[in-house]
C-alpha cells in the first residue's frame, strides 16, 4: 500500500477548483485504484492524502488527461506552493 501526501498553500479556490475535486475524487477511486482520500484545510495550507495499491497505479493516475489539467490549474491559479510525497505504507495500527 502507497500513499500520496499532497502539502500546499492556497492561492485562491474557486467554484472551478470545487468542481474539478470533486470530479477527480470520484474518477481516482472509480476508475484508478485509488482505496481512499481524506483532505483538510486550516488558514492556507492544505494536506491531502489518498490511498493506493501500487506505484504503478500512482504513475497511471498522474498521466491522466483531466489531472494532468488539474495540475496546470493548481499550478497557475489554486496554490502559491505545493509538495507531493509518494511514501510506501510499512504497517498500520488501528483502534475501533
Amino acid at each position: 500500500m502507497y500513499a500520496v501526501i499532497f502539502k500546499g498553500t492556497v492561492r485562491n479556490f474557486d467554484a472551478d477548483y470545487a468542481e474539478m475535486a470533486t470530479r477527480l475524487h470520484v474518477r481516482a477511486t472509480t476508475e484508478f485504484g485509488c482505496t481512499g482520500f481524506s483532505s483538510c484545510t486550516e488558514g492556507d495550507e492544505e494536506i491531502s492524502i489518498s490511498y493506493w495499491p501500487s506505484e504503478e497505479h500512482i504513475k497511471v493516475w498522474k498521466q491522466d488527461g483531466e489531472h494532468l489539467q488539474a495540475q496546470e490549474n493548481g499550478r497557475s491559479r489554486w496554490y502559491k506552493s505545493y509538495i507531493v510525497e509518494v511514501v510506501k505504507i510499512e504497517r498500520e495500527y488501528s483502534y475501533s
